[in-house]
């Protein structure tokens, strides 16, 4: 029994995932690190044990009918955790954030600013006050009627419906109607109203063209079909619908993110001409605070939004001092560039968590865990210093403080570091260490000591001569000003500055239609797939190997099972009472439905036929559960899964299992495992390889790994640029192309561009002195 005062969260038995019933004791009110490998189980400890139980306690207390509103995660797998205070998660992965979602609504700021012009604004003569809700563009009472609040209104032209003018309608000229039959039919029904489908669009006259696109009027008419052979086709009645009914409808109410994405595709975007892009009616765009709109101040970087006056009213006082304190955290965290009405989608993940970082420093909350996922994600060393200084504000109000993280600074600034491992997958799950960070150095098997304590000098490297360049500009979008690069040919290039000094702005202006690319390659960290159906062996191809293995064994062949029957996506060889999914969802009176193994397979997805069919001792399923290390050793002599296997193993994803779903990977696994398609895909020509971010979520041994490949593509002849804040990346590249020397408005320059010990000299770069502790070795870094 422990006694009620313990300051430790104590964890015992703990197999969530990798973990091997793990044993850990973590003090309350400190600043904790978790660290190892990729792989290695430390999310699973931190959130997966430690906050699932937090909110599994929480939801116990919860009204039932209460509980239905909140996502809930299962109970973990643990014997029992003691001392655990009430959990507030702060992870990286994105809701749904819509167009309506900004940077002012995330954070509450918006509440703020909507109440100062409420209270405070100048109002025109004679004119009534209006509510905050007034001054919102995602309410009835605020939105500007003619585009609902979005500031832009979407529409239709000839260019955009009829890419190709030389075609007839028959052979395809309206490019954006429906497919298949939906679109045979329309066809049927414009030549049964008297309109030529054979003749080229161009020639067709004006007026027929502009109603066959735009018209608001739905004819009914009879159609009489094509007769084809084989085929009783009876006359019906067709309704016409215009090109631009069509294309908006699917736009505004398609359940299908393709289709809607198609209908995008033909839609032009404009400022709605009511509101001019406001967003609001045009009663609250008449009211001012220190002579701006509303729309006006929310597009201002929030540095500059703080240099507000005061006003004369004391409301007016009260209003702008409280905004003025809301913005300070955000502008501690590094984000004084962001804008109110700045998109949430337009956001990186990491600029998200620490946009929600700074409104819970706001919040005054007093002894809670905050469990992080990364807050350094997307950082700049130069913002990761007032990232600490934020950590240990809370922690000083009476928090405490868990982070997973990679980035050393943070490391070496925690009070406690938990690692786990020694490695990833079913080599880790283990804690080597739990107590002070300088404690660690004496832990034999911890890769993250190896590069805690290491204070050597980057290794030296001769630069590569590049054997071409590639100009891009001048580029004037977002806060770059005219900018134009020279980016090497046949080097590693690394794109450095600080965040939202126009780095990913820049490098996506990189087209394969910009001169001298020839073939491009953009490997980013969207999922390689949104449900569980997608998989690491589906996405790489390495599956269809492996089902044409099965379907070659004798058992196969004697009952007749070919390829299809060991899918799980389609009848035949799945289990049905999941449909091959593995789980069912489960209803539950008042409470959120949950998801449990399927009752029949257990998970396997397969049906018990199917199952009976095994290649070399195994079944599908178990095929599917294997890692991908063993897998190599399994398949060793089969050539077109080992080399998938071999470059899965080359960007250090060994502990992954060939059917972990897609939702289940994080962005920077689903990252690697694209750069592992490609690297499999055998080399043809010379290629353009754009990473943004590549080192984020993982340790600096898998770091050294990944930089392994890249210098690898490098030397086969390809160029490859990386976004990058990790500076012994930076350090280890043959050219760096330096942004800034702020972010917004203070950044959008080239500040330095060359080898990096040249960059690491440059008077005005804020990367610069990072960079020079990394290559000399300096203890300061």
């Amino acid at each position: 029994m422990h006694h009620p005062h313990d300051p430790y969260v104590r964890v015992r038995g703990a197999r969530e995932h990798n973990l091997k019933g793990v044993d850990v004791d973590i003090p309350r009110d400190v600043l904790a690190v978790f660290t190892g490998v990729s792989g290695s189980g430390k999310s699973s400890l931190a959130f997966g044990t430690v906050y699932a139980e937090a909110q599994r306690r929480y939801f116990e207390s919860v009204a039932p009918y209460a509980r239905r509103l909140i996502h809930q995660v299962g109970a973990p797998k643990v014997a029992e955790i003691t001392g655990l205070p009430p959990a507030v998660s702060l992870q990286q992965r994105r809701s749904s954030p819509t167009s309506r979602s900004s940077v002012g609504t995330v954070t509450n700021l918006s509440n703020s600013l909507r109440m100062l012009f409420s209270r405070a604004g100048t109002y025109p003569p004679g004119a009534g006050r209006l509510e905050s809700d007034a001054f919102s563009p995602n309410t009835a009472a605020g939105a500007c009627p003619e585009c609902h609040g979005l500031g832009e209104v979407h529409g239709t032209t000839e260019e955009s419906l009829v890419p190709d003018p030389s075609l007839s309608i028959r052979d395809g000229a309206i490019a954006s109607w429906p497919g298949a039959w939906q679109g045979k039919n329309l066809r049927d029904i414009l030549d049964a109203l008297g309109h030529d489908v054979d003749r080229p669009w161009r020639e067709l006259p004006a007026e027929q063209r502009a109603w066959i696109l735009f018209t608001d009027e739905q004819p009914v008419v009879t159609v009489q079909p094509v007769r084809e052979a084989h085929r009783i086709q009876r006359p019906y009645q067709g309704t016409y619908m215009s090109a631009r009914r069509y294309v908006l409808k699917t736009f505004a109410d398609s359940k299908s993110p393709a289709l809607r994405a198609k209908a995008e595709r033909f839609l032009t975007s404009a400022p709605c001409p009511v509101c001019e892009g406001g967003r609001l009616r045009r009663e609250a765009l008449a009211v001012t605070f220190a002579g701006r709109t509303i729309a006006e101040l929310a597009a201002l970087p929030l540095a500059d939004l703080t240099g507000m006056p005061d006003g004369s009213s004391e409301a007016a006082r009260v209003l702008t001092a409280d905004l003025r304190a809301r913005i300070a955290p955000v502008l501690e965290l590094g984000l004084g560039y962001l804008s109110l009405d700045r998109a949430t989608p337009t956001l990186s993940a990491g600029e998200l968590q620490r946009l929600r970082l700074a409104t819970q420093l706001r919040s005054g909350l007093f002894g809670v865990v905050y469990v992080l996922d990364e807050p350094s994600a997307g950082l700049h060393p130069a913002d990761t210093e007032a990232l600490l200084t934020v950590l240990e504000r809370l922690k000083a109000a009476g928090n405490s403080v868990f982070v997973v993280e990679h980035h050393l600074d943070v490391v070496r600034g925690a009070d406690w570091v938990v690692d786990v491992g020694p490695r990833a997958g079913e080599h880790g799950g283990r804690v080597l260490h739990s107590g002070p960070v300088a404690d660690l150095a004496t832990v034999p098997d911890s890769a993250t000591a190896r590069y805690l304590f290491d204070r050597s000098p980057a290794p030296h490297r001769e630069v590569r001569a590049p054997r071409g360049w590639l100009t891009v500009g001048p580029v004037a979008r977002h806060n770059l000003r005219a900018v134009t690069a020279e980016f090497p040919l046949g080097v590693l290039t690394a794109v450095t500055g600080v965040s939202g000094s126009g780095k990913s702005t820049l490098i996506g202006e990189i087209t394969e239609d910009t001169a001298g690319v020839g073939r491009l390659v953009s490997v980013d960290q969207r999922p390689i797939g949104r449900t569980p159906r997608s998989n690491l062996a589906t996405y790489t191809g390495l599956f269809d190997v492996v089902r044409k293995e099965f379907a070659a064994t004798d058992q196969a062949r004697e009952r007749g099972y070919g390829v299809g029957r060991f899918s799980f996506n389609v009848p035949g060889g799945r289990c049905e009472t999941c449909q091959g999914e593995g789980f069912v969802s489960v209803e539950l009176l008042f409470l959120p439905s949950t998801y449990a193994p399927c009752p029949d397979c257990a998970g396997a997805r397969y049906n018990p036929e199917t199952l009976e069919v095994t290649y070399r001792g195994r079944n599908v399923a178990e095929v599917l559960d294997l890692t991908v290390e063993a897998a190599a050793e399994f398949f060793a002599d089969t050539p077109a899964v080992a080399r998938s296997l071999a470059t899965l193993l080359d960007v250090g994803l060994g502990y992954l299992r060939l059917g972990q779903p897609a939702t289940e990977l994080s962005g920077g696994e689903a990252q690697r495992i694209k750069l592992a398609g490609e690297l499999q895909r055998g080399r043809r020509g010379s290629t353009l390889y754009l990473l943004d971010e590549p080192t984020t979520g993982l340790h600096p041994f898998d770091v050294d790994v990944l930089m392994r490949q890249l210098h690898g593509l490098v030397d086969a002849g390809h160029t490859v640029v990386v976004v990058e804040h990790d500076m012994p990346v930076v350090a280890g590249a043959d050219w760096v192309i330096d942004l800034g020397p702020g972010g917004g408005d203070d950044g959008g320059r080239i500040v330095a561009a060359g080898p990096p010990a040249e960059v690491a000299r440059a008077a005005a770069s804020t990367t610069a002195p990072y960079l020079s502790r990394t290559l000399t070795g300096d203890p300061a870094r």
